[in-house]
């Protein structure tokens, strides 16, 4: 193991580090009132350190979307190699997995659907911007992909696998958002 290495593997530590105190901090205080100051305490850290690793709040915030966007292609990928399933199923399918990406993390999971249209986007760095949107567009792929490859597609759709997989991810936007919206009994 060279030098090169265990320097990666140490910078991706303290990257790791930083995302997980980040993320206690913007649940427990939210993202307005979290600053990073907040974050490097949390993470014991100077808080210049943190800007070795991200441009800023909004980028720290945004890159907490980047697991659950993973997570999310991972349960569609599941759910596209089921066998022998007929439309009924795979919607059932399609919905377990979108539950389940909801109950992964709930909260960066509507961070991230509102982070997607906000102002925030603009602030963040080309590379970043690129992983999330590469991610959300994997997603909706896969989800074409399993409208047109499911036994009886063809009872599901009249070719337009895309504008179905839109739909879906609109739906399921739009449930979270309402769902979290609603006041707390």
């Amino acid at each position: 193991m060279g030098i090169q290495e265990r320097k990666q593997r140490e910078r991706e530590r303290r990257r790791q580090q930083i995302i997980v105190a980040a993320k206690r901090v913007f649940s427990e205080r939210g993202f307005s009132k979290a600053t990073m100051e907040d974050i490097a305490r949390e993470a014991e850290l100077s808080p210049g350190t943190l800007y070795l690793y991200f441009k800023n709040k909004d980028e720290l915030y945004a890159s907490l979307s980047l697991r659950i966007l993973q997570y999310m292609n991972i349960r569609l990928e599941d759910v596209k190699k089921e066998k022998d399933s007929d439309p009924e199923q795979k919607i059932r399918s399609i919905k377990e997995a979108l539950y389940d990406v909801y109950q992964f993390d709930p909260l960066i999971l509507i961070n991230m659907f509102r982070l997607q249209s906000s102002e925030t986007v603009k602030n963040l760095s080309s590379p970043l911007l690129d992983n999330l949107s590469e991610l959300s567009r994997n997603s909706l792929q896969i989800l074409a992909k399993i409208f047109t490859t499911s036994p009886g597609a063809n009872r599901l759709l009249t070719g337009q696998p895309n504008v179905v997989a839109d739909i879906v991810w609109s739906l399921f936007t739009g449930v979270v958002l309402w769902e979290e919206s609603k006041p707390s009994k």
